[in-house]
């Protein structure tokens, strides 16, 4: 209705002042912070924000899944060989709730090839997509036949975030990485597309400090996400190689979850040697790596600090294993042999595997190159299993109502529609199209 009340405009000119009394239209807002009105000619529509709307379909969607035993559905960015995938469907099952993966996205086809057949989380219906993030994320036909999915999971590339990275790239910022600076863009374009009930995303210790994050905690909050994150140091839960991840899950709001409920284990890990393969100790693997040693004692008389990691079989911590291991670089693991300490040999991609926590199997048809790269981009599944069964206790929740806040129903916003006030007065304006928060 329009008010008697009336506002001031200009000198010469009121505007009339609506005022909306009815309690149905009002109703279908209860419990809503903002709405949107859209002004036309003659015409103002009124509507739940998007954000709400979207947040409420996912946390039901999920909720109607976990009380009828279905699979919750998961995609993956940069899949790599899909460890990370494999480490969330593991521990989701082992906390009660099946999973299912629906897409999973690489840049390489020939890592995604591989764990179409070597991955057991990969299923016939999984969509393979063999394409840069960039390009996917704003390739409309390509988007449109992406499912939704309820939970959604990355690793972006860590090469413009690591100290190593920054120094090799010579660049000022994250960001300013010409391949995968900008890729966190392509990555909300998708948590858009898809309307996940739960992301993950892991990377370096440093990003966390980046512009991306800064942009992606902002951005997932507006989304109606609710952002933890948590640093993972694998040495803590047994696991040969020591390497720190950042972790970062966006809940859906509604949904409880901390970070405080996770255990950390603090087991010791084994000894390097119960992870070795039987490589014979007259294998041509073995050699003096003469340059190496030459390179170390240069290295150190520069200051630089870079000194050699070389293990007996007796080791119960190994440094990171890297993407380039297979280029055998002066600072990763070297293994001494048990009779001759002047000779040194690589690791194999199975002992690799292993020192990571990883199965070997995951490897295997992988030529030794491609395979380090696979397993030496990855996370270490430990940690990341214990975060998804936590997550798990926070789905099987739901089954029983347990979510923090009151949310409009579905039904009832897909019932009412938006409420749309046809010509409602004839004093109104000629306004342009606008939106109002």
């Amino acid at each position: 209705m329009v008010s008697r009340k009336s506002r001031k405009a200009s000198s010469d000119e009121y505007v009339p002042v609506i005022d909306i009394n009815s309690a149905e239209v009002l109703a279908m807002f209860e419990g809503l912070e903002h709405i949107r009105v859209v002004v036309r000619d003659g015409e103002i529509t009124i509507d739940c924000l998007d954000s709400e709307k979207r947040a409420k379909e996912r946390f039901e969607r999920v909720q109607e899944k976990i009380a009828s035993g279905a699979p919750i559905t998961i995609g993956s960015l940069s899949h790599g060989g899909g460890i990370l995938s494999r480490a969330i469907h593991d521990g989701l099952a082992k906390g009660g709730v099946a999973s299912t993966l629906s897409f999973a996205n690489d840049i390489r086809d020939d890592l995604l090839d591989h764990a179409g057949y070597a991955n057991p989380v990969w299923n016939a219906k999984t969509i393979h997509l063999a394409a840069p993030l960039q390009e996917l994320a704003f390739d409309q036909e390509l988007m449109s036949g992406l499912p939704q999915v309820d939970w959604l999971e990355a690793g972006l590339p860590c090469e413009a975030s690591s100290v190593s990275g920054r120094a090799k790239n010579g660049t000022s910022c994250a960001e300013e990485h010409p391949l995968v600076g900008h890729l966190v863009v392509a990555f909300l374009a998708v948590v858009a597309r898809v309307n996940p009930a739960i992301i993950c995303l892991e990377n370096v210790p440093p990003y966390k400090s980046t512009a991306s994050m800064h942009i992606l905690r902002n951005q997932l909050r507006d989304f109606g996400y609710e952002v933890h994150e948590t640093m993972v140091h694998s040495g803590e839960w047994g696991t040969l190689e020591h390497r720190s991840r950042m972790c970062m899950l966006a809940i859906t709001r509604g949904m409880s979850f901390s970070f405080d409920d996770l255990l950390v284990p603090h087991v010791g890990a084994p000894m390097l040697g119960e992870v070795l393969d039987p490589v014979p100790l007259d294998d041509p693997s073995w050699s003096t790596m003469d340059y190496l040693f030459t390179k170390a004692e240069r290295d150190a008389a520069e200051g630089k600090g870079f000194a050699m990691q070389i293990l007996t079989e007796d080791a119960t911590k190994v440094g990171t294993i890297g993407k380039g291991y297979y280029k055998n670089r002066s600072t990763e693991p070297k293994l001494q042999h048990p009779d001759n300490p002047k000779l040194l040999r690589l690791l194999t991609p199975a002992e690799h595997a292993r020192c990571k926590g990883i199965s070997a199997q995951m490897g295997e048809g992988l030529s030794s190159t491609i395979a380090h790269e696979m397993f030496g981009q990855s996370i270490t599944p430990a940690p990341f299993k214990a975060i998804a069964e936590l997550v798990a206790k926070t789905l099987q929740n739901m089954k029983h109502g347990s979510y923090d806040v009151k949310m409009i129903s579905k039904k009832d916003v897909e019932a009412e529609g938006p409420k749309l006030l046809l010509n409602p007065f004839k004093e109104i304006q000629q306004p342009a199209q606008a939106m109002l928060f």
